[in-house]
């Protein structure tokens, strides 16, 4: 049975990143750290399906995340060839994106939100040993990646990329571990709201004193983020009401959360073109970047062109999952019995839509104003 929580958490997500996107509001990335909630949550879904499948759960994950990444790339790298890629061997990574994919100057900005599945394939990868030492010593593997990422940002440790992002967001992905095997819904609330004010009150003391380009953008920061996030983290999914009653009865409400869980790639692959595209056009009109008018114009217009190039490519996370193809998600995703088990303890094991995408961005961070869209984490 589903979870519709877990789904409306995921809704709200994609929802935000695309309008921070749009936008460039910082104050979003501190209302609802999206990147690393929806981290989490695939982390939740990865440890069900290894508890599940074992390690078929990887292929069985990797299957549901590359097709809509190679509809992407069969429009995107044959028009970046044609306008200044170099035609090399890296170009197959499009293929499988272990590391950042080539691309020209203009596809770097329109597709630099690929950091996130790039990221993603090597935390489900490294899930199988992950969630073996997780079952043995929860709490310290739980650390490691906050102690990693400390290392790092005060200077101890010049890691690569490809480790300060594991010390960024794999945290979440083991919160949401800790959430399939019921722990933080265990934590008594002396626990878990002191541990979540103190999180907060020191990622945010970060913040502060490190402030970024862009002021408190969590996605100029790090340590400040990752902190951060946890907090919210612990709070959203440790104290996860067992329904959604007013989603259940609004039929609209309900349609559209499970339409972008059930298109929530295609969705977060194909945004970022559009506010590429859209912003200079908008811009001929008069609208500034601070207009409230031109904001809102853009955000209906990229989320019409998504909705469009969901109803033509959108299929294909069907077929991914093996289940019917359909152009407009149409069933009922409503629960038909208790709420599901990972929120009640470690036998739990949801069946929330495992489409593994989840919003939006900083390996290929662009630098420029807000609405030039830096596609950093969402």
């Amino acid at each position: 049975m589903r979870n519709r929580y877990l789904d409306l958490l995921r809704f709200l997500a994609i929802v935000r990143v695309v309008v921070y996107h749009v936008t460039g509001w910082a104050t979003l990335t501190l209302v609802f750290p999206a990147m690393s909630v929806m981290f989490a949550l695939a982390g939740s879904l990865m440890a069900a399906s290894l508890a599940r499948s074992g390690p078929r759960a990887v292929g069985r994950r990797l299957r549901r995340l590359l097709p809509s990444l190679w509809v992407l790339a069969a429009v995107f790298v044959p028009t970046m060839l044609l306008t200044g890629l170099a035609l090399s061997p890296r170009v197959l990574l499009w293929l499988f994106p272990i590391t950042d994919p080539p691309a020209n100057n203009w596809g770097a900005l329109a597709l630099s939100i690929i950091w996130y599945l790039r990221d993603y394939l090597w935390f489900v990868l490294a899930s199988p040993v992950a969630l073996w030492l997780f079952r043995r010593a929860p709490l310290p593997t739980l650390l490691a990646p906050y102690v990693v990422l400390v290392t790092i940002e005060v200077g101890i440790y010049p890691a690569p990329p490809v480790v300060r992002e594991f010390g960024l967001y794999f945290g979440a992905w083991l919160l949401g571990f800790a959430h399939h095997a019921g722990m933080l819904r265990r934590l008594t609330g002396r626990v878990l709201y002191p541990l979540s004010l103190a999180l907060a009150v020191v990622g945010g003391a970060w913040i502060v004193t490190h402030p970024g380009p862009r002021g408190y953008d969590l996605n100029d920061n790090h340590l400040g983020n990752a902190l951060w996030s946890a907090a919210f983290i612990l709070v959203v999914l440790g104290r996860a009401p067992a329904g959604v009653a007013w989603l259940e009865r609004s039929r609209l409400a309900d349609r559209l959360v499970t339409v972008f869980n059930r298109r929530a790639l295609t969705i977060y692959l194909w945004h970022m073109p559009f506010v590429v595209a859209l912003t200079p056009l908008v811009d001929v009109v008069g609208w500034s970047h601070q207009d409230p008018v031109g904001l809102a114009v853009r955000v209906l217009l990229v989320f019409a062109l998504v909705g469009l190039v969901t109803l033509a490519v959108g299929w294909v996370e069907d077929v991914a999952a093996r289940r019917r193809p359909e152009l407009i998600p149409a069933g009922s995703s409503r629960p038909t019995g208790p709420p599901a088990p990972s929120d009640r303890g470690p036998a739990g094991r949801p069946d929330v839509d495992e489409t593994a995408v989840r919003a939006a961005v900083p390996a290929q961070r662009v630098p420029g104003a807000p609405v030039t869209v830096e596609v950093n984490a969402g």
